[in-house]
């Protein structure tokens, strides 16, 4: 029996475990990447395992998130970042630079080679033949010191492309189709390996758009071969001496095979509030549009702006709509200005934004009150754009710039232009003076490591014991987000470096009152619905929880990084036996949870509400009850390097 693409790569790193769906494999981790918003919170826990310096083959942090510098706290972490890389042997791509994932993919990024990510979106690298996974702080600090990072073994599903793309119809619709057909739920537990002939047809960016927006079906990762079409990008960036011919084997097994027919398909759009609610852009004909945005990760590459420059050329925007173009990363930017292209957008009375992530994490150009927003983006969860009534709706380049000219949501199609045709350049503009390398072992004793008074500890874990008497301090329903349990925007995320202060906005999107109810309790279980905190990887949506007394979350399922940053926090994350227990719990009662230690071996424990008994179920590894029984993953490593 052959070895699909991930199979094979997963062999070459196996440091421990075996390749049997659900068991638990540790991976060699070949490079690791950083964002400013998770970033500070990563380096304090690096610090914290007392490793001098870095033992990937190369670990970067990137300025993207936090760009907007209204008072000191952003500048205070991006100088603490800087330092602190450059003193353990971290590369720093400066503020400016761009995207992590669109810069990484441009510079960094390496066919056959494993990647994690303190950014749920890190499977972007995944369109270039790379193994990447979004993960926890905790986890790439602890793969930054040469520690394994652990998955559960998933389950392989190939997506077999037949055909080409037709005019108008692009990437972005391919990964809304996937989604349509799968929903949010649809990749947990599994990676998505895409081939078939059609594949062919598709460049670096387009595969990038899809392995990105891989991560809204709650994927571990995904992937494509890497072929002849690799190597021309990494010509183009200079890097051909990295390229390395991956594909999977022809008797290679899967447990599911999807078929898309590319030329079948329509321009797509994804309605508010999940990426799953996707119809054809011409059922909605007609809805009025009040803001456009162009950007981030997703759609922010070289190949998207250009296309999007040729549909504004010689046209306006509607006066009714404003809109946004954001470059994914300096080389998009100097390249398009270099050609004209920039020119094309600016007349077209679009604004420029910085290379960064901008709208997509409500870093700025929040919408109107109640405003329909169309987006390139991957997400558009309630309230994530800043405005909490605001409609947000995911489309490709060519459908945001056709609604963006007629001020309603307009099928590209229908726009009366021939669709832009752009070939990747044979050599792009190859800069990398804002990606700065570190101090050399010899140098770094001298790096003064700089810390802002906004800086806080990381909060710790205590041991899980073997029984947990708290209150039921908050209960929510099905796909909840991290964005709901921690969110961003440009009022929040100046502190995530300061978990005592972002505990202020925890839960605030579902409930004001939880942190002060938290506090007066104490100590606190959670409960939820099915597929608990979807979304992004960041870890603050359990270390925040941690310091406002949660010792556990009940739910109906959980999303795999969240489950995984909970257990890396010392939180235990359990699920009912049967899932009509959970209408029998209402939040303010007083609940028990006895048998902890025995039910870590059993997998089975029971959680008592007055007399009424409800049972749990959990599944976890030999590692990862450790884990819980030291209090979480800083103190578990910390007792392993002793």
């Amino acid at each position: 029996m052959g070895y699909t693409i991930a199979e094979k790569i997963i062999r070459e790193h196996l440091l421990s475990g075996t390749m049997e769906p659900g068991g638990e494999v540790g991976l060699r981790i070949d490079q690791t990447l950083t964002q400013d918003a998770t970033g500070t919170m990563a380096y304090l826990e690096f610090e914290a395992m007392g490793i001098d310096r870095v033992r990937t083959e190369r670990s970067v942090a990137y300025v993207d998130h936090n760009t907007l510098q209204a008072g000191f706290e952003n500048a205070d972490d991006h100088r603490y970042i800087q330092s602190v890389t450059r003193k353990h042997g971290v590369w720093f791509s400066r503020p400016g630079n761009g995207i992590c994932h669109q810069v990484h993919l441009e510079r960094v990024a390496e066919p056959g080679k494993t990647l994690i990510g303190s950014d749920s979106h890190t499977p972007t690298a995944g369109g270039l033949g790379m193994l990447a996974f979004g993960a926890g702080g905790l986890d790439v600090a602890v793969a930054m010191g040469g520690g394994a990072y652990y998955i559960t073994m998933p389950r392989i599903v190939r997506v077999e492309l037949r055909g080409a793309l037709r005019p108008f119809v692009t990437a972005k619709d391919v990964s809304l189709e996937l989604l349509r057909r799968l929903s949010v739920k649809g990749g947990v537990g599994r990676i998505i390996e895409w081939g078939g002939e059609g594949v062919k047809t598709l460049s670096v960016p387009e595969r990038a758009t899809i392995t990105n927006m891989g991560t809204e079906l709650g994927a571990t990762t995904s992937i494509f071969p890497s072929d002849e079409v690799t190597r021309a990008f990494l010509r183009a960036q200079g890097r051909e001496e990295v390229f390395r011919e991956l594909r999977a084997d022809e008797d290679a097994v899967y447990e599911q095979v999807i078929e898309i027919d590319l030329a079948a398909l329509e321009p797509l759009i994804a309605c508010p509030h999940m990426p799953d609610r996707v119809v054809p852009v011409r059922s909605l004909k007609g809805t009025k549009v009040d803001q456009v945005c162009i950007g981030s990760c997703t759609n922010s590459s070289l190949y998207d702006m250009l296309k999007a420059a040729a549909l504004l050329r010689g046209r306006r925007v509607h006066e009714s709509v404003s809109m946004s173009v954001s470059p994914g990363s300096k080389q998009v930017l100097t390249m398009l200005a270099d050609c004209g292209a920039l020119s094309d957008i600016l007349a077209s009375g679009a604004r420029l934004l910085e290379c960064a992530c901008g709208p997509c994490i409500g870093m700025g150009f929040a919408p109107n009150s109640g405003g329909v927003s169309l987006r390139t983006f991957n997400r558009n969860f309630e309230g994530r754009s800043g405005t909490r009534d605001a409609k947000v709706y995911l489309v490709s380049p060519e459908t945001a710039v056709a609604s963006a000219l007629t001020g309603f949501i307009t099928d590209p199609r229908d726009l009366g232009a021939e669709a832009p045709a752009v070939t990747l350049p044979e050599r792009f503009k190859i800069d990398d003076s804002a990606l700065l390398p570190p101090a050399s072992p010899e140098e770094a004793a001298g790096v003064e490591v700089l810390r802002g008074p906004n800086i806080k500890a990381v909060p710790q874990g205590r041991p899980v014991g073997d029984c947990i008497r708290a209150q039921l301090t908050l209960k929510v329903g099905d796909n909840i987000t991290t964005d709901h349990i921690m969110p961003a925007g440009a009022r929040i995320l100046p502190y995530r470096s300061n978990v005592p202060k972002l505990s202020d906005f925890c839960f605030e999107v579902c409930d004001k009152s939880f942190p002060e109810r938290a506090r007066a309790a104490g100590e606190s279980i959670l409960v939820g619905g099915v597929n608990y905190g979807q979304g992004s990887s960041r870890e603050h949506a359990a270390l925040v929880p941690l310091y406002l007394g949660v010792r556990a979350v009940v739910a109906k399922s959980f999303a795999r990084i969240h489950a995984a940053n909970l257990i890396n926090a010392g939180i235990l994350p359990l699920c009912f036996a049967d899932p009509a227990d959970y209408d029998r719990l209402e939040q303010g009662q007083t609940l028990e949870l006895r048998g902890i230690d025995a039910g870590l071996e059993s997998g089975e424990m029971s959680l008592f509400a007055g007399e009424t008994e409800i049972k749990l179920v959990c599944s976890f590894s030999e590692r990862q009850k450790a884990v819980l029984r030291a209090g979480g993953l800083l103190n578990y490593t910390r007792e392993e390097n002793r």
